[in-house]
């Protein structure tokens, strides 16, 4: 190969990788930063420990040519998935990138986290999923929906072997919220983060009832009401935050046990508030 060949190639390749790391584009990630969001990969880096991640698939593209959308691929298809450390412990993670194409689930994009999905499992680590996204690729169709099928696969395959987190920072719809559901912990932000199978507009249009994207799906209503999420948090660095608190406690796999710690707490000490913790009247609910 000529030298001027392999320096193409080698400029080609740069320009993909910076492609894949701009996402969008500027002007979608100022939009998220407007929106009080951050990008897939600012939620990487905080989550990780400094250094650490290993990124997979960088460069993969959706393969659909219907709608226009083969004039439409950009490197990493709207994930950014790979392995890394908190705290020293190896985990594997996925961050939806909203500023491409919404978030929304194409083939390749189920393949990408199809894949730390099963190298999670097969190593024993936990596997964390950063959700921002509007549901499955329209334009893919029952392609889109295979993909959906296959991680729900994976995430009742993974139930009781790895330990299995999930983080809600975005309007999440449909598909991106079923997988979520059957994982081991839900984290969600409030004002920026929403759960629901469909949103408002079609709940008015087939029902007639007018209803608040917070109250069908915020924060608060799955932590209060419905019991799906398990965490709320005030802003995202505190959500991703306390995901990394909540792996101290949780063993890597179902073959360790969890991590010991030095404690000065008498394990004597009573606590009375635990006398009222769960209400007289089983019927009566708890906030």
């Amino acid at each position: 190969m000529s030298t001027s060949a392999s320096s193409d190639r080698r400029a080609r390749l740069a320009a993909l990788n910076r492609q894949a790391e701009e996402g969008g584009g500027q002007a979608r990630i100022d939009k998220q930063h407007k929106d009080g969001k951050l990008t897939a990969r600012e939620r990487i880096d905080l989550l990780l420990d400094p250094g650490t991640f290993v990124e997979l698939d960088k460069l993969k593209t959706h393969r659909c040519d219907d709608f226009g959308m083969a004039d439409k691929k950009v490197p990493g298809d709207g994930v950014v998935t790979g392995y890394g450390l908190v705290d020293g412990r190896q985990v594997f993670v996925f961050a939806q990138d909203f500023t491409v194409f919404g978030g929304s689930l194409s083939g390749a994009f189920a393949e990408k986290i199809c894949k730390v999905m099963d190298l999670a499992m097969r190593t024993g680590a936990p596997v964390i999923g950063l959700n921002d996204s509007g549901g499955a690729r329209i334009q893919e169709g029952v392609q889109s929906l295979a993909g959906y099928a296959d991680i729900f696969l994976r995430n009742t395959m993974a139930s009781g072997v790895v330990p299995q987190i999930s983080a809600i920072l975005g309007p999440c719809a449909g598909g991106a919220v079923y997988s979520p559901a059957i994982t081991d912990f839900i984290v969600m932000t409030r004002k920026t983060s929403y759960m629901f199978i469909t949103g408002p507009d079609v709940i008015k249009t087939v029902t007639h009832e007018e209803v608040t994207k917070e109250d069908l799906g915020g924060a608060a209503t799955h932590n209060e009401k419905s019991g799906v999420a398990h965490f709320a948090c005030e802003d995202e660095a505190t959500a991703i935050s306390t995901i990394r608190e909540l792996l101290s406690y949780l063993p890597s796999n179902n073959a360790e046990d969890p991590p010991l710690a030095p404690c000065s707490d008498d394990p004597g000490r009573a606590d009375p508030a635990l006398a009222t913790l769960v209400p007289e009247n089983p019927n009566k609910p708890t906030t």
